[in-house]
């Protein structure tokens, strides 16, 4: 399999963490690709011209939820998709919340480096970075629910996280969020969080 991915981006971090933990990785070749580039040829693989994308034997599949659910059936060890009952939507009410944080994150730091300063809407920001403190004081209060073997409402979560550290170091995320700052200090020992991770 190959991974179309941008090592900046925390929905193909998301998808390189689900490998890892799900003993994939070396199955996987990592393709670094450019969304910006036309002559990367990424539209072929995905015509919303969005990462990652995952080439398999069968064709594409994108984008990362899709793809952290065809992974996790690749392996025999324990799911990271419970298979049913509460476990399973709260993973995946987890997962939706993780990428709706990146999802702001990403709107905020395409905002800052693509436009110019004087074309920048302040208040498009700000409803952005209110979303980000909304999602981040409802992770903080159901932070218990991250405990135990990751799914992937905790990767998602760990994945999130990272990006904020990664682009926006300075927002000080933990300040007010004990409990989710100790949940994501022990997550990211995991050596799946660890191998995935990258500096600005």
């Amino acid at each position: 399999m190959q991974l179309l991915y941008s090592p900046f981006s925390p929905f193909a971090r998301k998808v390189r963490i689900v490998a890892f933990e799900a003993g994939l990785q070396d199955r996987i070749e990592v393709v670094t690709t450019s969304t910006e580039d036309p002559a990367s040829g990424l539209s072929e693989h995905n015509p919303l011209n969005k990462l990652p994308v995952l080439e398999t034997e069968f064709g594409p599949l994108y984008d990362s939820p899709v793809i952290c659910e065809y992974l996790d059936t690749l392996h025999d060890g324990p799911k990271l998709f419970p298979v049913a009952g509460p476990a399973r939507w709260r993973a995946l009410r987890w997962q939706a919340l993780a990428d709706g944080l990146q999802d702001a994150a990403l709107l905020i730091r395409y905002e800052a480096s693509l436009r110019p300063a004087e074309r920048q809407h302040a208040p498009y920001v700000e409803r952005q970075q209110a979303k980000i403190r909304r999602a981040l004081d409802r992770m903080e209060a159901d932070a218990a629910e991250l405990d135990g073997a990751p799914t992937i409402g905790s990767i998602a979560a760990a994945a999130a996280l990272g990006y904020l550290d990664l682009r926006f170091g300075d927002w000080g995320w933990r300040e007010g969020h004990p409990r989710l700052a100790a949940w994501h200090a022990a997550f990211a020992q995991r050596p799946s969080y660890a191998t995935t991770e990258v500096k600005a």
